[in-house]
């Protein structure tokens, strides 16, 4: 059956869909009927996946998909399919992995072309509609792709068929053996080798802040006492706060900059970079005091909660780059514009400390930063500039915003309840242990039949769930019981557990897919091994099982745990620096770490732990009956006392019963459990 002659974007709950639901292209969502269509018609299938924020994207449908001319010749030659990569990350991987054999670099616009069994054959990324830039024009690349299957159509199959084994073969290997040796080390000097050693993150431009690289690094350094390592996660960190790609007035990373020195954002937000930088400033903060980590991480929960929170507590996914048309529009300040909110003297006083930026190339107004003086200054003058970059953010408000992508899907909002939930242990900041879990509610009241969705706006759901989403809010679930000792959060985080294992799990017992098994319209069910700017599916899921195994005290959990990890390890072999987040999450699994506190009164103890957040230790916070976790530990704890144990798998320190002790425990890298 045909689907109608028109655009049916327009139901859809995604706000990039809804972006294009006015083209004249007839735009279909990824479904099921839309695949049926293609076949039914033997017409290839013209995919185009993006998202809300993605500033080319907005150019090429400016250019292309708005365009009467293009719009005419794609009805006619295509079954013409819209998708949000953050909604279908599964779909944007099989495409975008196979754009990459055919040795094009990724990036969005993912524009591919696909056979009606939705095989991919031939693809790009951005086009516009006539020649430039050194790209081929899309009218002509439409042309030439309908010309190609008129009359190469069966040579076409035959090279869809081949890229479609390499995909599967990439994504979906089959099981075979397992490893439990875990290269962090070599990959650490590896990684390392090419950071710069200047600015910190990967040499050259563009710079992405790189969180799964940051992590292994970090873990090494905690591992292995990797002073180096250290260094460079704190450079980095130290680099990307200074630079113009952190809001310096409303707080909040952008995805990247442009240029190699941090300092011309592509100024969109999204939620995911923006969880990342909280936790990686929090381990940041609790190995070094520097006050810069607890001050950005103050101003990045403010951002959150101020410009990304949606009605019921959840968080929206991303902000535009653009506005009104301008890349950046709303985050630029001339000198003039400063001294106009500010005055002559208290823009003179502000500008001696931030500056404004005019690199080369950049074509709009300038950049404001603080390269010259990265370094926090004490706290009321630093409190004297919040109140000038306050003044400022007022006026900002005026402008017109950039818009806003209010979907709230589960995995990123995972990260993020996870890291403000540590944070707010960490800063003795309650309200920001009640956002987190607000946010954690509005997910659990999003769940039918007990599974989770994928994505959620209004009253719209997307089910069902991927594997990341339930890892990413077990997680969750185990940060929020951290930081408010609730048993009914590992409760729910069980409950998750059995719905991954009834819906994901593969059929060896050894791993999971991405996408469940009921999903009706995947082309192929994939592994989800591949990080992302986030520690891929498989990574969350193993760090899940580990940590929830330690705070349920259940053995037969952590060794499903070692199993699936030993299992990921084996595959990530070939492609380590596409799975680094596998690599950590198996050295978690060999020495997973878990610290037991008797501090009856809270004073002691406790708050030594929520300072010192670590990724290998979860804190259990022991009742006056033994619990799971103490018997899985092998420990006896005298309840008359206050004090803490530290245990590395089934290995644990004498009790600490000192704060002092305890803090210079934690600090410590590459514990030496080697008695009880």
């Amino acid at each position: 059956m045909l689907l109608p002659e028109k655009n049916l974007l327009g139901e859809q709950a995604s706000p990039y869909l809804l972006q294009h639901r006015d083209n004249p292209v007839h735009w279909r969502p990824w479904s099921r009927e839309a695949l049926d269509e293609a076949r039914e018609l033997n017409r290839p299938i013209l995919l185009s996946v993006g998202y809300a924020a993605c500033h080319w994207c907005h150019v090429m449908a400016h250019e292309c998909f708005e365009d009467n001319e293009v719009a005419e010749l794609m009805n006619s030659l295509f079954v013409n399919i819209k998708v949000d990569r953050e909604e279908r990350p599964d779909i944007d991987q099989i495409y975008m992995t196979a754009l990459s054999a055919m040795g094009e670099q990724g990036g969005w616009p993912l524009t591919m072309f696909l056979t009606p069994e939705a095989k991919p054959f031939w693809g790009g990324t951005y086009f516009p509609k006539r020649s430039r830039y050194g790209r081929p024009g899309f009218i002509d690349v439409l042309k030439a792709v309908h010309s190609a299957w008129q009359t190469k159509e069966d040579e076409l199959l035959r090279s869809a068929d081949t890229l479609s084994i390499h995909v599967r073969t990439h994504l979906a290997p089959m099981q075979g053996t397992t490893s439990n040796e875990v290269p962090l080390r070599a990959l650490a000097e590896k990684i390392r080798a090419v950071f710069d050693p200047q600015l910190g993150g990967l040499r050259g431009a563009p710079k992405f802040p790189n969180a799964p690289f940051l992590d292994l690094l970090w873990l090494n350094w905690l591992e292995n006492g990797a002073e180096s390592d250290r260094d460079t996660v704190l450079l980095t960190l130290r680099s990307v706060l200074a630079g113009g790609i952190y809001d310096h007035v409303g707080g909040g990373l952008a995805r990247y900059s442009v240029d190699a020195q941090w300092l011309v954002p592509h100024f969109e937000k999204m939620l995911y970079d923006n969880a990342q930088l909280i936790r990686l400033c929090s381990y940041a903060y609790g190995g070094t005091h520097d006050r810069l980590f607890r001050v950005r991480i103050e101003d990045t929960v403010k951002w959150l909660l101020r410009e990304m929170t949606v009605e019921g507590g959840g968080f929206a996914s991303s902000l535009d780059a653009d506005s009104e048309g301008e890349e950046g529009k709303f985050y630029l300040w001339t000198r003039a514009e400063i001294e106009d909110v500010l005055g002559v003297g208290d823009a003179r006083e502000l500008l001696a400390i931030y500056d404004l930026a005019n690199p080369e190339e950049w074509e709009g107004n300038p950049i404001l930063h603080r390269r010259r003086h990265p370094e926090v200054l004490d706290d009321s003058s630093e409190q004297r500039l919040r109140t000038l970059l306050d003044r400022l953010m007022a006026a900002r408000e005026a402008r017109t915003r950039p818009g806003r992508d209010d979907k709230v899907l589960v995995d990123w909002n995972g990260l993020a309840i996870a890291a403000i939930a540590v944070a707010g242990r960490q800063f003795a900041r309650p309200e920001w242990i009640e956002a987190a879990a607000r946010a954690f509610r509005f997910v659990l009241e999003s769940m039918e039949e007990g599974r989770l969705p994928h994505s959620i706006r209004g009253e719209k759901r997307l089910f069902p769930a991927l594997s990341s989403d339930y890892a990413a809010m077990i997680s969750a679930a185990i940060a929020l019981y951290g930081a408010t000792h609730d048993d009914s959060y590992v409760d729910q985080a069980r409950q998750w557990l059995d719905k991954l294992d009834a819906w994901y799990l593969d059929d060896a017992g050894s791993g999971y897919f991405l996408t469940a098994s009921d999903s009706a319209d995947t082309p192929m069910r994939i592994r989800g091994d591949m990080d992302d700017p986030i520690p891929s599916a498989t990574a969350q899921i193993v760090t899940a099982l580990v940590h929830l195994a330690a705070v349920s005290g259940s053995h037969e959990l952590y060794q499903h745990g070692v199993r699936v990890s030993e299992a990921a390890l084996a595959r990530a072999q070939n492609q380590a620096y596409g799975q680094l987040g596998i690599i950590c999450a198996a050295a978690l699994a060999q020495r997973p770490m878990k610290l037991l506190i008797n501090d009856p009164a809270g004073e002691t103890f406790i708050p030594v732990a929520n300072q010192i957040p670590d990724p290998r230790r979860v804190d259990i916070i022991v009742g006056l009956q033994e619990n799971a976790a103490e018997r899985d530990a092998g420990v006896k704890i005298d309840r008359s006392t206050a004090g803490a144990w530290l245990c590395t798998g089934q290995i644990c320190l004498p009790p600490i019963h000192n704060a002092d002790s305890l803090a210079a425990t934690l600090r410590t890298p590459h514990q030496s459990t080697n008695s009880r």
